[in-house]
């Protein structure tokens, strides 16, 4: 499974930057609104030392990375709830997306325009939030109006409770908050809410864009941020943009790092921010690995061995007979399946083993 984050933001607050750095694709990066029109879309693989290891050991003919799909969206502006804007286009993009990477400005700098006339990145958040909430208000109230005549009729069970659903997400909204703070537990409630596609519904992961000083260790831009997310179910990463697309420049990875380590950091922004988002939807992976291929593989946490395989095909999960465990570092220090096996470490689960992060998994099936 692809995840895919759409990156959004005022315009110039660094969106189409953090995006060219992510996908090494070249958005436009232009000095005014609206300069990305269309979304631009990249395909990026999720850094992961565990593979790197494995095709070390392996050295198979080939290697498949995890992936995800970045879309920087075209910059919103107020008003884009009732079209202002490209808020249309805007508002169906990140419709589309499974998460929500909000770039807030958090830096100073006299020739980079901002729309509003000043920085403020809690007002900058205020406008999109309210913009959001404004459309999913609409939505929730249009739904009301169809299932409200269903739920009444008596019959209709599900009708009942998806209409008291929209009734807490009608409240929250109406108070001005995300819906992602309403809590349905059940999980046929998460069920009928996600058949919603309400866009602050979204996991969200909000990126300060800060100067290059303070890549390390945020500003005052950023302390305001972290109060005013406080409350809310969402992550906040720093990350310094520009600095982030020179370091991206060098060919060299020992240049990089030198880079990053004279800035105080031990892995780039942009492997955090895909890290981070990993973990805002509650993502892991496990491998396959062997002289043909090493490939990691994405699957939700949680996840039992009959639907982990069925991510590989659904074949694997129709005709799931058992799953063979080896445990990562039990295969990074014996350093083959048969080492690993003489030495008792290969464990055989069943129908009910939750897959771990990291494990390397062969499945038995039969169709």
């Amino acid at each position: 499974m692809a995840l895919k984050c759409g990156i959004v933001g005022l315009p110039n607050v660094g969106k189409s930057t953090l995006f060219n750095c992510l996908s090494n694709a070249r958005a436009q990066a232009a000095n005014f609104p609206f300069c990305t029109i269309e979304p631009n879309i990249g395909m990026i693989t999720v850094p992961d030392h565990r593979l790197a290891a494995l095709v070390e050991i392996d050295k198979p003919k080939s290697v498949v990375p995890a992936t995800m799909e970045i879309v920087d969206i075209a910059g919103l502006v107020k008003g884009a709830s009732k079209g202002e804007g490209l808020g249309n286009k805007f508002l169906a993009n990140i419709r589309e997306t499974d998460a929500i990477i909000h770039v807030l400005r958090c830096f100073d700098d006299d020739n980079v325009t901002h729309v509003d006339g000043s920085v403020n990145p809690v007002r900058d958040k205020g406008i999109i939030d309210t913009e959001l909430q404004i459309k999913d208000l609409e939505t929730v109230e249009a739904r009301i109006g169809k299932v409200e005549k269903q739920a009444q009729s008596g019959g209709d069970k599900t009708a009942k409770r998806l209409l008291e659903i929209l009734l807490q997400y009608k409240e929250v909204l109406l108070q001005g908050r995300n819906a992602r703070e309403v809590e349905l537990d059940n999980k046929d409630d998460v069920k009928l809410a996600k058949e919603l596609f309400l866009l602050t519904d979204k996991p969200v992961l909000y990126v300060c864009n800060v100067d290059e000083k303070s890549a390390q260790t945020g500003n005052n831009y950023v302390k305001q941020i972290e109060e005013a997310i406080a409350a809310e179910q969402a992550e906040l990463l720093i990350v310094a943009a520009k600095t982030e697309a020179e370091i991206a420049e060098l060919e060299e990875f020992e240049e990089r790092q030198m880079f990053l380590e004279e800035l105080g950091l031990k892995e780039s922004g942009v492997a955090r921010l895909i890290k981070a988002s990993y973990a805002l939807l509650n993502l892991q992976t496990y491998f396959t690995t062997g002289a043909d291929e090493s490939r990691a593989w994405t699957f939700v946490k949680g996840t039992k061995a009959p639907q982990a395989a069925g991510i590989i095909h659904t074949d694997f999960e129709k005709g799931f007979i058992r799953a063979e465990v080896i445990k990562y570092n039990d295969y990074i220090t014996l350093r083959s399946e048969v080492a690993v096996k003489e030495a008792g470490k290969l464990s055989v689960e069943g129908k009910e083993y939750i897959v771990q992060d990291g494990d390397i998994l062969h499945f038995r099936f039969n169709v």
